[in-house]
């Protein structure tokens, strides 16, 4: 799937800035160096973007939406990345959850302690 190569070597790109020491800035490291907190802020203002984007109309708007989309997905990823988590880990979530309804599958989780 085109999809998982994508993000493969975007969590690839990701592993190689945050593990950059010195040399040539990083817009990941930075990120990164504010920790969970400073990529969880960027995370709800892109999500905030999302949703504004969401009542756009017509093909201007659904540009904006996607360009929003990949915005808040590739935040995800640095989070993931600042965690030491793979996309194969989200996959196989998704891929857990496939088939199920989201009702049920709310329903099947641990409630937090």
């Amino acid at each position: 799937m085109a999809g998982s190569a994508s993000m493969t070597s975007l969590m690839r790109v990701i592993a190689e800035r945050k593990a950059r020491s010195g040399g040539e800035p990083s817009y990941v490291a930075t990120l990164m160096k504010g920790g969970a907190a400073a990529i969880g802020a960027k995370i709800i203002e892109e999500a905030a973007e999302v949703v504004e984007a969401s009542d756009e109309p017509g093909d201007a708007g659904r540009e904006h939406l996607v360009k929003e989309v990949a915005d808040l997905v590739f935040h995800a990823a640095v989070l993931l990345g600042y965690r030491d988590i793979e996309w194969d880990a989200v996959e196989a979530e998704l891929d857990r959850r496939s088939g199920l309804s989201g009702i049920a599958e709310k329903a099947a989780r641990k409630p937090k302690s």
